[in-house]
């Protein structure tokens, strides 16, 4: 990730991911001994499978869904100050959430061929997660992400969980301590990601889903310029579009 990254090259993004029924009970029959097979490969013996499912199926692709991606992209202002434009594609279909993603990607792909996401974890978790869900959707992968198979340096993606292995690749750091030893002021307020199920399926709430991956993706933003050592964005510079 060096110095010389371009801040406006950066496509920032986050998802937030819950699995596709409230609970075990509630699968399919084939489905349920599917789970079952996952389980007994991953999950302690102890753990029922109501309890598994629960807690593991919103991040396993096959077993989750997408209901929220927000991205966000560098601008400068005319006092050279950093600015972020945020957009959230969210919503409880899918596919519709993922062709729109989908669009927006084509489009900043026309006018700057050199983007790279960057997020926390997004080599393996966000990006995969996206390819996943488009062909179960049945959705074509764009050819900018035909990155099955490829070599570590043919992705050109810029991971904050990534670079701060440096090369120490036991090493493993939530974005929320990451922003903490950084001084960057943290997303985890009312919220973290334990809670994203509970607030779709319980609370029916996806705005206040909407409203943490937001500010998720204003905290790798910040990450990356205390990499730089420029100063972060403040708050007043953060645009959220419709």
């Amino acid at each position: 990730m060096g110095n010389g990254i371009n801040l406006a090259d950066l496509f920032l993004l986050d998802i937030e991911t819950v699995p596709q029924f409230p609970s075990f009970d509630l699968l399919p029959d084939d489905w349920k001994q599917l789970w079952m097979e996952k389980q007994a490969k991953t999950m302690p013996e102890n753990i029922t499978p109501d309890e598994g499912y629960l807690q593991r199926a919103g991040i396993l692709a096959e077993f989750g869904k997408i209901v929220c991606i927000s991205t966000g992209y560098f601008f400068e202002n005319s006092n050279k100050q950093w600015c972020l434009k945020i957009k959230s594609i969210f919503g409880h279909d899918e596919k519709q959430l993922l062709e729109s993603f989908v669009q927006i990607n084509n489009k900043i792909h026309q006018h700057n061929k050199h983007f790279q996401y960057t997020g926390h974890n997004i080599k393996e978790f966000d990006i995969p997660y996206i390819c996943r869900r488009l062909l179960i959707n049945g959705l074509p992968l764009p050819d900018y992400l035909q990155i099955q198979g490829a070599k570590p340096w043919e992705v050109k993606m810029q991971d904050t969980l990534q670079y701060w292995k440096f090369g120490d690749y036991k090493n493993y750091i939530s974005l929320n301590l990451l922003a903490g030893v950084l001084g960057v002021p943290t997303s985890k307020t009312d919220m973290d990601g334990s809670m994203v199920k509970e607030v779709y399926y319980e609370h029916n709430n996806l705005p206040k889903i909407v409203n943490y991956c937001q500010r998720d993706v204003v905290v790798v933003a910040n990450v990356m310029l205390r990499f730089k050592n420029l100063p972060l964005v403040e708050e007043r510079n953060v645009f959220i579009v419709d």
